[in-house]
């Protein structure tokens, strides 16, 4: 008997490189993209919102706002395909071939929401906090994982339900709270900086480097039960 009956990823870091997404916000905010990094890595190292960076350089910034104003100059958040990690679609791809229920649950925009379900992924559902109206960390967020899961897999109860992610504070924290299985991704600034954290160590029932190695960890563990 399988344990895991579904896999739910996270996108940003996770499946999708962030690196062109934050360069066009330096360009927007009309600053060097190495100051931004360098400043974004130091807010996220403090344990901050990653938002407040843009604070440094326009004070009063309202993220929103920002956006609609870049999608009104033609300048909107875009990614596609060379922005997914090499190992994203084929590991989703293994996945699904092996019968687990592949979800993709995620704090992401409506125009992120619609990239993604653009880019045709081996999944079984593509959904996002706009779509929503819940973020993570909020624990409904991962009530509403579950629930999906269970209306597309009925036994995909909170204990078979994995969660795959870079962030310990968005990702890994809440769903430990909600009962899933988590898998931690070490790639990102999120994913790098908390990736030796004791709780991460402790808690996190698989800690990746690669996306490739989930399938061999989860069939590994199938075949110990």
């Amino acid at each position: 008997m399988r344990h895991i009956e579904a896999v739910v990823f996270d996108v940003g870091e996770t499946l999708v490189d962030e690196t062109v997404e934050y360069h066009s916000w330096a360009d927007w905010l009309g600053v060097p993209r190495h100051t931004f990094s360098a400043v974004f890595g130091a807010v996220i190292g403090a344990g901050r919102d990653h938002r407040d960076v843009f604070e440094y350089f326009r004070p009063g910034f309202d993220l929103e706002a920002e956006r609609e104003r870049r999608a009104a100059a033609g300048r909107p958040e875009n990614y596609g395909e060379p922005d997914l990690y090499p190992d994203a679609r084929p590991t989703m791809a293994a996945l699904r071939a092996a019968g687990y229920l592949v979800v993709i649950a995620a704090n992401q925009t409506r125009r992120s929401h619609r990239i993604l379900d653009s880019l045709r992924l081996p999944v079984d559902l593509v959904t996002t906090s706009d779509t929503w109206g819940v973020s993570k960390p909020d624990p409904r967020f991962f009530t509403k994982v579950v629930e999906v899961c269970r209306s597309l897999r009925p036994g995909a109860t909170p204990e078979r339900i994995c969660y795959v992610g870079d962030r310990l504070d968005n990702d890994l924290r809440p769903a430990w709270e909600a009962g899933l299985r988590t898998a931690h991704i070490r790639r990102g600034p999120w994913g790098h900086l908390v990736a030796e954290h004791s709780d991460l160590i402790a808690k996190a029932d698989f800690r990746l480097t690669s996306l490739a190695e989930l399938p061999e960890l989860l069939a590994e563990e199938s075949e110990a039960l």
